[in-house]
């Protein structure tokens, strides 16, 4: 038409003097929902739910079955999504639906009494909420079981109308099976296997690329492959990274795949480090050929991981490539032992390394021909636990289902119960976001159960509901949330109004526009807001209690009173109990995480120093004790892990609260990337000692007690760091290298640990790893001294928050 001019999507369009931009509704949908995933659960609801509204009141005729049946299935298909595989998802929902049940008759019987009903829903809602540490599954289906149970409690009737609240609960259940299978069903959901897979094959070919640059570092076109594959890697890497922090907690269930997938992501940032640092050395250095064939073994490793998480491949070809790996460091291990020039070399004959002082002692040299197979040796580790994780997840799924149904787990695994114990006693610490979360939930719903009935409310259920819509991890987005819900609340009550006055008291005409009210309040507050989420639902609600008796828009002016009761229950406790939410608590998680993970190493390093000793005189078991350096440190490993879980999530409820973040995200990322490092570095030098063979001949207690003075040096800087992280001290500045420690473990090896032809023995060799490996974690100060003090300094909850949160933050 003259007078227009279009672009492709968005489309622009310009008239006279006026110009703006159109977006077709479903690029605008796609772009706010990604894979439609609100939208596909709202068509489900707002095809169930009206339909089994309608048996209930028009057929059945019972209106406690129709009251449980419709929020039986809003809470059953709208709270809800399921991943993974459709069997895995239809025993979730049937899971759920029992549960739901029960919390349904205890609902029922703990309504008879104010005081019962609100001590009985705070020992409900802290179970249900501290119970989503266990797994993904369980946080999600959080808001169903607890609106399974609140809803019967806050409604107070006869225990004689169980029967009647069982039916229409059931009746949602049994549907809601139907239709996540039936009704548009969803493809399954791994967020981490895709970007596992293919974060294993980019760091294959780096570390291919890497040896091919260490052969020809003068072939332009061998250094441009080298320098896009080093690109490559590190994307592949940042994308498994943000899909694992995509979620607000943590994406993993109790399946065993689920949980043997999750630690991919900590091996396989570590390994992009261990890559990073073991890029190629200067060209004037020699090339260890050992070294190399072990880096080409790890990358064969890595790509037949990706063929077998992707289908393409057996397990049977991974143990393949894992155990040539193993001979080739078993090779290099060897090698190693031959070519360390344990022998003091004469000052006059002695060869330089480029850049060094010729008059330097040859502990240089000795730690320079080292570092090579250290590093080799070190991503060997990564790779191979990469590779048994890989290896468990798919025998995990491939068990049958009476080895499913008995608990079998692949070697190296616990037991689904004995995951979920470890998992929640790992939050049972008064420093844990999860636990103070739960604490508060349960609280705020107490006192709102407490408040509405003693206040004699019209609609109970409304007051505890809009309490738990509103009550977020801090007072500050409590308090915001408060405004968009009475903002949206207010919006529905108007558009209810607007279309009573439209139809009137039409019950056909409302039959009619009750799915489009339910597909709105499903779809809103994923593609548009919190604020106009509250507003579709406060429109479905108006429509379904003038479709059981026309009472008018004025429905809406009691939400609106219940609302804001609940909101107030819910601002008052978020500013009693934990107020400043995850920001305050996470440098407290990241000191208890570097503090167990550091004890950790020393322990590791203590168990090394234990394995190299001498034979004879060893005590026994019941003198040694529980802290026995022979045994590997488990203790200390599941304290770590532990730790680090909390660490985990707590920096998802940082990224989930709304508002400036004081502090970078990448730089809280570093310091979260530090924790694993330091806890996989553990790992290695466990895994490095355990596979020590027969004890070689010499005396170790010299090298024994260098390894023990520089694990506890370590460990006092470590330490201090924790301390500044909490606000107990300042952080200290990185330690310098101990270049005479260096050398005094040189001299202990080349003293004490040298074979009778001169040549270092196996111990020796592992002892100087077991430093390599202290040393990595040394240099980890200066990149991490940074970011903690801008931590420090910039962390918590400030005027300019405050300011941001009136000035912008109740405008979204």
């Amino acid at each position: 038409m003259p007078g227009f001019r279009a672009e492709h999507s968005p489309r622009a369009v310009t008239w006279p003097n006026l110009r703006f931009v159109t977006v077709h509704p479903v690029q605008w949908l796609r772009q706010h929902d990604r894979g439609f995933a609100a939208l596909r659960r709202a068509a489900r609801a707002a095809i169930v739910m009206p339909a089994l509204f309608a048996l209930s009141t028009q057929v059945i005729g019972n209106s406690s079955i129709a009251t449980f049946a419709a929020f039986g299935s809003f809470a059953v298909l709208l709270l809800v999504d399921f991943g993974g595989p459709m069997h895995e998802r239809l025993q979730s929902q049937a899971a759920m639906g029992l549960a739901g049940a029960v919390l349904v008759a205890l609902g029922t019987l703990a309504g008879q009494n104010p005081w019962l009903a609100a001590a009985v829903m705070g020992l409900v809602a802290f179970t249900v909420l501290f119970a989503g540490v266990v797994s993904s599954v369980l946080a999600g289906a959080a808001p169903a079981l607890l609106l399974a149970f609140i809803l019967p409690v806050a409604t107070k009737a006869p225990i004689a109308q169980i029967p009647d609240r069982l039916a229409g609960w059931g009746l949602a259940a049994v549907t809601s099976l139907f239709a996540v299978a039936l009704l548009w069903p969803a493809p399954a959901r791994e967020p981490l296997r895709g970007p596992s897979s293919q974060a294993c094959q980019a760091l294959a070919r780096r570390l291919r690329a890497d040896v091919d640059y260490r052969m020809q570092p003068d072939d332009v076109a061998v250094a441009e492959a080298h320098m896009q594959a080093v690109v490559d890697a590190n994307a592949a890497v940042a994308a498994l990274h943000a899909a694992f922090l995509a979620t607000p907690y943590r994406p993993t269930g109790l399946s065993t795949p689920a949980r043997t997938l999750v630690r991919l992501v900590d091996e396989i940032n570590w390994l992009n480090t261990v890559v990073v640092k073991t890029s190629p050395m200067h060209r004037h250095h020699p090339v260890i050929q050992s070294a190399l064939t072990v880096k080409l073994a790890a990358a064969d490793v890595l790509s037949v991981g990706d063929e077998v998480l992707g289908g393409r491949s057996e397990v049977a070809h991974l143990s393949a490539a894992v155990q040539t790996l193993h001979d080739a460091l078993g090779a290099m291990e060897r090698d190693a032992t031959h070519s360390l020039p344990v022998r003091r070399i004469p000052a006059a004959n002695r060869v330089a390394a480029p850049g060094s002082d010729a008059g330097e002692d040859d502990s240089v040299e000795i730690i320079s021909s080292l570092d090579p197979t250290f590093r080799a040796q070190e991503l060997s580790f990564a790779v191979s636990e990469i590779a048994a994780n890989i290896e468990r997840t798919v025998l995990a799924e491939r068990r049958n289902w009476l080895q499913r149904l008995t608990g079998q787990q692949p070697r190296g695994l616990t037991g689904t119960l004995a995951a979920a114990q470890e998992r929640a006693v790992a939050h049972l610490e008064r420093h844990s976001v999860w636990l103070h979360n739960s604490v508060r939930g349960a609280i705020a719903l107490a006192v709102a159960i407490f408040v509405a009935n003693r206040t004699g409310v019209q609609h109970s259920f409304w007051v505890v509901l809009g309490t738990l819509s509103v009550l977020r991890s801090n007072a500050l987005n409590t308090g915001q949330n408060i405004l968009r819900g009475m903002l949206g609340t207010a919006i529905g009550v108007a558009a209810g109004a607007g279309l009573l006055v439209a139809i009137g008291t039409n019950i056909v005409a409302l039959w009619l526009v009750l799915p489009v009210a339910i597909l709105i309040a499903g779809v809103a507050p994923a593609a548009i807001s919190f604020a106009a989420g509250q507003a579709g639902f406060t429109l479905t609600l108006v429509i379904l209690y003038n479709v059981i008796a026309p009472t008018g828009w004025r429905v809406g002016l009691v939400r609106v009173e219940d609302v804001a009761i609940g909101g107030a229950v819910s601002l008052a406790v978020g500013v009693l109990f934990w107020p400043r939410g995850a920001g305050s608590a996470l440098g407290l998680a990241l000191a208890d995480s570097y503090t167990d993970s550091v004890r950790y190493l020393a322990r590791a390093v203590q168990y090394g120093v234990s394995r190299c000793a001498q034979p004879p005189a060893q005590p026994g078991r019941a003198e040694q004790g529980p802290a026995d350096p022979l045994e590997p440190p488990l203790a200390e490993s599941l304290l770590a892990a532990a730790a680090s879980r909390r660490l985990d999530d707590t920096f998802r409820t940082y990224l989930a609260e709304r508002g400036p973040k004081p502090v970078p995200v990448a730089e809280i990322t570093g310091l979260l990337t530090g924790v694993a490092s330091v806890r996989l570095a553990a790992d290695a030098v466990v895994d490095l000692w355990q596979r020590d063979g027969a004890a070689d001949p010499g005396d170790r207690d010299a090298a024994r007690q260098e390894l023990l003075n520089s694990a506890a040096s370590v460990q006092t800087w470590f330490d201090r760091f924790a301390d500044g992280l909490s606000g107990a001290a300042r952080i200290p500045e990185p330690a310098p290298h101990d270049t005479d420690s260096d050398g005094r473990l040189i001299d202990a090896v080349r003293r004490d640990l040298s074979s009778a032809d001169g040549n270092a023995t196996a111990t020796a060799v592992r002892v100087i790893w077991t430093g390599d490996h202290l040393d990595a974690v040394r240099r980890l100060e200066d990149a991490l001294v940074g970011p903690a003090r801008a931590a420090v300094d910039r962390g918590g909850v400030t005027k300019r928050t405050w300011v941001w949160w009136w000035r912008e933050g109740t405008l979204h």
